[in-house]
């Protein structure tokens, strides 16, 4: 039988860790804000777009109100990147601030989504470029 130990006493208060947990969680907030400012611009830009067309089809002489499905396509996938950007980018600030509240913090080497969204984003130019070139 092993010989009877105490229990462990918590670690002793490290001001240098609480201020390094401070900032990393200020500029977590900081990360999370600009993904907003990002799947903003991302959707008002996709809204922009159908809204232009729309307006400058709706002026021309012929009449047509039909807005080119290739332009609603464009738009549509602006919102839906911004959209699916600011979702995962909240998902992963409220992964980071619980790996900050243990003591045993890990640096995570997931995928960046800055990646994933300018990897979406060189999809449809790609396709919009295309769409012109094909007229």
């Amino acid at each position: 039988m092993p010989p009877f130990s105490p229990p462990s006493a918590p670690e002793p208060y490290n001001l240098n860790n609480e201020l390094a947990k401070e900032r990393s969680r200020a500029a977590a907030e900081r990360t999370l804000m600009a993904w907003i400012r990002t799947a903003l611009s991302l959707i008002g830009f996709g809204f922009g777009i159908d809204r232009i067309v729309a307006a400058v089809q709706s002026s021309r002489l012929s009449g047509s109100d039909r807005i080119d499905l290739s332009v609603r396509l464009l738009a549509v996938g602006f919102i839906a990147i911004g959209n699916i950007a600011l979702l995962v980018a909240v998902i992963q600030h409220q992964q980071i601030l619980k790996r900050l509240r243990r003591n045993d913090f890990r640096y995570s080497s997931e995928i960046p989504i800055a990646l994933i969204t300018a990897i979406s984003l060189l999809v449809i130019g790609t396709l919009a470029l295309l769409t012109l070139i094909a007229g």
